[in-house]
């Protein structure tokens, strides 16, 4: 896994590439002081993980993840703890660590990259997308507070889209996650959940009541619109 280190502290450098030494998987191709060096570096070479000092002089963490096209994974590392919720805006930030850092969290950041369905060869790692959840047979990960939950897929009932972020609704809970729609029905079984709304999924599974163009499923009352109450209809055992 190709990595560069981004941080204006030689000390924090330092210690970085010595916890990157300690896991095979890791090869540091460059470091740098500034975030420019580091640009102009990715300009004309690809890297799959970039460990990212937040405050650096004129020019941030956060500016430096906004000025990339497309950004490769990145671990950021700081001082300051109150940047966590902030970070996980960006799609590409896999883990937040606070200095200093310890090797067991530092490993366990590594592993969070690993857990996300990465390829296991030393050099290389498949593009992903830190946000996007990933599913195993009928278990959904999602990231929550940099963890990563399971939820059972067949305990969901509706997904609602709610801006930047959706609403898992399940039997016993709720969560609510950086992501898109479109991101989750892509994991979701076809045979299971059905888009009824631009706003909303449904587990066809857990609808009680259908009433003119809505569902009702649990408490919770289902716009359908009118392009997929066709669909909706055909998936129905209809006496």
């Amino acid at each position: 896994m190709k990595c560069i280190i981004v941080d204006d502290e030689a000390t924090a450098r330092a210690i970085t590439k010595q916890l990157c030494k300690k896991i095979e998987e890791l090869n540091i191709a460059e470091e740098f002081d500034n975030a420019i060096d580091a640009i102009k570096y990715l300009n004309s070479n690809t890297v799959d993980l970039i460990f990212l000092d937040i405050h650096m002089p004129t020019f941030s963490g956060f500016d430096f993840i906004q000025t990339l096209k497309n950004p490769p994974l990145v671990i950021l590392t700081t001082s300051d703890k109150n940047f966590a919720l902030d970070a996980f805006e960006y799609d590409c930030v896999v883990d937040y660590l606070v200095k200093p850092i310890t090797p067991v969290r530092f490993a366990k950041a590594v592993a969070r990259i690993k857990e996300r369905g990465v390829v296991s060869k030393p050099e290389e790692i498949a593009p992903v997308n830190p946000e996007e959840n990933s599913t195993v047979g009928n278990d959904l990960y999602v990231n929550i507070d940099r963890r990563l939950v399971k939820i059972n897929v067949p305990d969901i009932c509706v997904i609602e889209a709610k801006g930047d972020y959706i609403k898992i609704k399940a039997e016993d809970k709720n969560y609510v996650v950086h992501s898109t729609l479109k991101k989750i029905e892509e994991k979701l079984p076809t045979h299971l959940f059905l888009k009824v709304h631009r706003s909303y999924i449904i587990n066809t599974t857990k609808i009680v009541d259908i009433e003119d163009n809505s569902v009702l499923i649990k408490q919770d009352v289902i716009p359908v619109s009118r392009a997929n109450r066709k669909e909706l209809m055909q998936r129905l055992n209809l006496l």
